[in-house]
């Protein structure tokens, strides 16, 4: 996307999201150069991998080696009558491959839970902010003898404590949650 087309969404939805969104996109760009040479490997061959250009690449490689080792290309010697050397060739890749996308995976799920705690703590910081907004409603109310709803108020009011929140969606020890 470039700036123009942001530009017209932002326009949209509001400058200062779109220069978050455009924030945002910059860092996440800043850190994939900045990853480490084997993580930046890891998601080149994973994003290579899971490509149409890879599964057409092996369609070819593997549809040759075995019609050439069938013996259905006349002039071409087989080389892998038994294709134990096929076999042993795909599950040698096979382990390669699971290793850089579990590796990629991984990078995934740290920046997941990076911005999981980004979330919490902007969750967090509202909540707080929202909570010191209807305290400050409440007194201009009273001042001006407006009638507000005090049982919904007072629990507007109250400050919640992110550990209890996180106790009560834990399951209990020995329970799964599904």
């Amino acid at each position: 996307m470039d700036d123009s087309e942001r530009d017209e969404i932002g326009r949209d939805m509001g400058q200062r999201l779109a220069a978050n969104i455009k924030m945002l996109e910059d860092r996440r760009r800043r850190e994939e150069r900045q990853a480490p040479l084997g993580d930046r490997i890891a998601r080149a061959i994973t994003n290579f991998t899971g490509s149409m250009t890879f599964v057409v690449l092996h369609l070819v490689f593997y549809g040759f080696w075995i019609v050439a080792n069938l013996g259905w290309i006349p002039g071409v010697t087989p080389w892998d009558d038994t294709f134990v050397v096929l076999a042993m060739e795909a599950s040698v890749e096979a382990i390669f491959l699971s290793t850089f996308v579990l590796i990629n995976q991984n990078r995934q799920a740290a920046m997941a839970d990076r911005r999981a705690d980004l979330d919490l703590h902007v969750g967090l910081l509202a909540e707080d902010e929202l909570t010191k907004l209807a305290e400050t409603i409440r007194r201009i109310a009273e001042k001006l003898d407006v009638p507000v709803n005090d049982d919904a108020m007072r629990e507007v009011e109250k400050n919640v404590n992110p550990e209890r929140v996180l106790d009560a969606l834990d399951p209990p020890c020995g329970e799964r949650a599904d």
